[in-house]
């Protein structure tokens, strides 16, 4: 029975870590307790509080004996080690304001227990993270002059596109008309030509075509609005400086009580256009039969 037993927790003990020896080291705002092992520990810590005690059981871990040790630290009073089935357990007595924080080595030789204030512990969480911020607000930062290309590149293309808008934008815009062209309807008095002479723009208000070469067109020049018909001969039909039309439907009205005249004026055109069109005809056969 006793063999069987053996076969049987014989792998356990061959895989156990052995303590080889703990050291204490009492510090201002700590107490460690370190310990070395003879292979690299690679079992499970487990830890249990109470109100004055921390219990640690360090699995796939042996001692060959028990150890004892009181101490006079603050954080610590006293320790122990002791042997158990599979395992190997520590007895930390401590105050109720202390906490166990622990850790291995790189290579795992070694096993610190760290024994200090709860507030301390806070205190230090704390500060790293100031210290963190710290760091990052001290990290140099690019300079504005170091602008990237492809900024510059973007700024270029916002730029372009302004531009091409301006420009549809124009072109849009209701079409202006030369005053130059029209100044022989503007010679009523000196004052006159001096206020057009100010004024640098002439606009259409409305226009309407009353056949392929005729149409009516109000204009719009400094204080005055004109009603010119304009095609084959340009006749002003009327001026406006007060009522002036301000809907289409305000102009449409004045052509329906206009149409006579309007009429008269297109026949007119008819009649001078007729005998000259004959005459074209007639010189054009005489040159045929010579």
């Amino acid at each position: 029975m006793i063999r069987i037993l053996l076969i049987f927790f014989l792998p356990l003990l061959l895989n156990a870590s052995k303590i080889l020896s703990y050291n204490i080291y009492d510090r201002t705002d700590r107490a460690d307790v370190m310990i070395t092992f003879d292979t690299p520990y690679e079992g499970v810590i487990k830890q249990s509080i109470t109100k004055s005690k921390i219990i640690i059981k360090l699995q796939d871990a042996k001692i060959e004996s028990s150890k004892l040790k009181k101490l006079s630290s603050q954080y610590l009073y006293s320790i122990s080690i002791t042997p158990m089935s599979g395992y190997t357990q520590i007895i930390a007595s401590v105050p109720s304001t202390v906490k166990l924080i622990a850790s291995k080595t790189s290579d795992a030789y070694g096993l610190r227990l760290r024994f200090a204030s709860k507030a301390s512990s806070k205190i230090t969480t704390q500060e790293q993270i100031r210290t963190s911020k710290n760091f990052i607000s001290t990290l140099p930062t690019k300079k504005s002059i170091e602008i990237s290309n492809a900024y510059y590149g973007v700024i270029a293309l916002l730029v372009l596109g302004i531009i091409v808008l301006l420009f549809i934008k124009k072109k849009a815009t209701v079409k202006k008309v030369n005053p130059s062209s029209n100044k022989w309807l503007f010679k009523e008095n000196e004052q006159n030509q001096e206020a057009t002479a100010q004024s640098d723009n002439v606009s259409i208000r409305f226009q309407k075509n009353l056949d392929n070469t005729n149409n009516v067109v109000m204009l719009d020049f400094a204080d005055q609005s004109y009603l010119l018909l304009m095609g084959n001969s340009n006749i002003l039909l009327d001026k406006f400086s007060d009522n002036k039309p301000v809907t289409q439907e305000d102009f449409e009205s004045i052509l329906q009580n206009r149409h006579k005249e309007l009429d008269n004026f297109l026949s007119l055109n008819e009649e001078v256009k007729e005998p000259l069109q004959a005459y074209k005809e007639k010189a054009a056969s005489i040159s045929y039969e010579g």
